[in-house]
């Protein structure tokens, strides 16, 4: 996995569309301060074929996770938020751009750091 930089993150998010229309195809806790996401999305730097993106975010001090039984039901068509702020990385669904309104998130995770790897779709 490669860490994911606060400064890339507007690059990141340009490459996949924002998640718009993505799947979460699960969340799991692999510790209680680190949970994995993997995502389906199109990428634009490969012609916007589908593939997997697994995110892994640790030094977790927040999050409202989505039971995995559960993630087809979730609309995805304003896509994910991720940004930095505080030293922190937030993801949560929809639009949200500051740590005290992403509280009101169906989902969100909030940690110091993010890595991220590529995978087949």
């Amino acid at each position: 996995m490669k860490p994911l930089l606060s400064t890339e993150l507007p690059n990141f998010l340009k490459r996949f569309g924002d998640f718009v229309d993505a799947e979460i195809r699960s969340m799991e806790a692999i510790s209680p301060t680190v949970i994995q996401v993997v995502i389906a999305a199109q990428d634009s730097a490969r012609g916007f074929d589908w593939l997997s993106i697994s995110l892994e975010f640790s030094n977790i001090t927040d999050a409202k996770l989505i039971n995995n039984s559960k993630l087809s039901l979730v609309d995805m068509s304003e896509g994910l938020t991720l940004f930095f702020q505080d030293n922190y990385f937030v993801l949560s669904i929809n639009n949200y751009n500051n740590l005290s309104s992403v509280k009101d998130a169906l989902f969100y995770i909030i940690s110091s750091s993010i890595k991220y790897e590529e995978g087949l779709f």
